[in-house]
């Protein structure tokens, strides 16, 4: 297989938003519409802060997605690069489409300066987190958080 890995693109709209929402039905969660079209705008954007990438294969079917957040940081004076969003499409995994991916956000972050990239997944993703666990390091922070309606 012959993969591409580049920018999001306007034509990308319709293979990014299913892929999207796969990706938010995987986590079992729900996304407004709203909100969706609003990260679509940002990721296409390619913004200081925010920029997605895409993964084809050679007959052009989009397998995968990552969308990337730089954030200033405390405790660097460089930027930091959050993984927030990464998708393989199930016929593509294990395929090395999740390495790639993760290999053009780790160039990514290289290109615009940031000094960390990271990501979270849940506990129980034991296929994602096989190839985590040869890609990245394992933290020992545990995340919490505040959710509101706002």
């Amino acid at each position: 297989m012959t993969l591409t890995i580049r920018p999001l693109q306007a034509a990308d709209a319709a293979a990014w938003d299913a892929m999207f929402r796969a990706y938010i039905a995987f986590y079992e969660t729900e996304v407004p519409d709203a909100i969706i079209a609003l990260t679509w705008q940002r990721v296409l954007t390619q913004t200081d802060h925010m920029c997605g990438l895409i993964a084809i294969d050679e007959t052009g079917q989009a397998l995968g997605l990552a969308n990337l957040v730089f954030h200033a940081s405390t405790w660097s004076a460089t930027s930091y690069c959050y993984l927030e969003d990464l998708f393989v499409s199930p016929l593509a995994r294990g395929r090395g489409v999740g390495r790639a991916l993760i290999d053009a956000t780790y160039a990514e972050a290289d290109r615009r300066g940031a000094s960390r990239t990271y990501w979270a997944t849940q506990t129980g993703n034991a296929t994602a987190r096989r190839l985590y666990d040869d890609i990245g390091t394992l933290t020992d922070f545990v995340q919490y958080r505040r959710d509101n309606e706002t």
